[in-house]
């Protein structure tokens, strides 16, 4: 192999060591039996939710691993390999993938890391299944709102009553 080759493959598995290093959070699929228009779909999908998705060889995410946090992942790098990363909201390509897999049969999650730490099949799919971080919010606020709402109610009450009974 010559060695423009060589440098060649060292600066891709450098981008993608670079890839993983920054993302919150990489999701492992098989896409393999997808057909081009699902996986335009689901590209766009993943797009829109600030996820990154890599058709990335298996000997190149081998070598980007290699001696890091992530080197058990090795073990999902067989087969037809994409990775979803994202830099952003951690659970967002969990969420995606898995509701795509859902749909679709032939996707297949490997594995992945979600906040820089490796989660089993198991573990991803909960990531998936819970609520995003604006219903969690939006939960959180009706649950503040609750009681204040009530404690209004009462003294509005108490403030008819003061009334009915003064006239």
């Amino acid at each position: 192999m010559s060695e423009a080759a060589i440098a060649k493959k060292a600066e891709i598995v450098k981008q993608t060591v670079d890839l993983i290093n920054a993302a919150e959070s990489a999701i492992v699929v098989d896409y393999r039996g997808l057909t081009v228009a699902e996986v335009t779909d689901l590209r766009k999908q993943l797009r829109d939710a600030g996820v990154q998705m890599s058709v990335i060889k298996n000997k190149i995410l081998d070598r980007a691993v290699e001696g890091t946090d992530y080197e058990d992942l090795k073990s999902t790098f067989v087969g037809p390999t994409a990775v979803a990363f994202s830099n952003e909201d951690p659970i967002a390509p969990a969420k995606i993938l898995k509701k795509f897999a859902d749909d679709h049969d032939a996707l297949e999650i490997k594995g992945g890391f979600i906040e820089k730490e490796i989660k089993s099949l198991d573990e991803i799919n909960v990531y998936a299944t819970m609520p995003s971080r604006e219903d969690l919010l939006s939960m959180l606020a009706s649950a503040l709102q609750d009681p204040m709402r009530k404690i209004a109610r009462a003294v509005k009450a108490v403030a008819d009553k003061g009334e009915d009974e003064a006239a």
